[in-house]
């Protein structure tokens, strides 16, 4: 049986993806990565936010989750308060510029 040209580059391809896959199997076991932020400069809420992550990176994603959109409401809301007392509708949909 005659291997087209198409049918070795596939087998190639194939060889040459499982035999770097292979090596790297057999390496020793790879110590854990700590993954930390220097906190040392700060203060205040940035101490206590590179604190969080430090400890427990699943509070710092809570915190995270709860913190943005609460500033986001709250600027949302300031920059509505401020928008109409300068006179901006945001309320109503109708164009002015007729």
């Amino acid at each position: 049986m005659v291997l087209t040209v198409r049918t070795r580059l596939k087998q190639l391809g194939i060889l040459l993806f499982l035999v770097p896959t292979t090596l790297l199997a057999a390496a020793g076991k790879a110590e854990a990565i700590v993954i930390v932020a220097d906190s040392r400069r700060f203060t205040g809420w940035e101490a206590w936010w590179t604190n969080l992550y430090n400890e427990s990176h699943f509070l710092f994603a809570l915190a995270t989750i709860v913190i943005i959109p609460t500033l986001g409401a709250i600027l949302g809301t300031l920059t509505s308060l401020l928008l109409s007392r300068i006179g901006i509708d945001l309320r109503s949909r109708e164009l002015a510029e007729h």
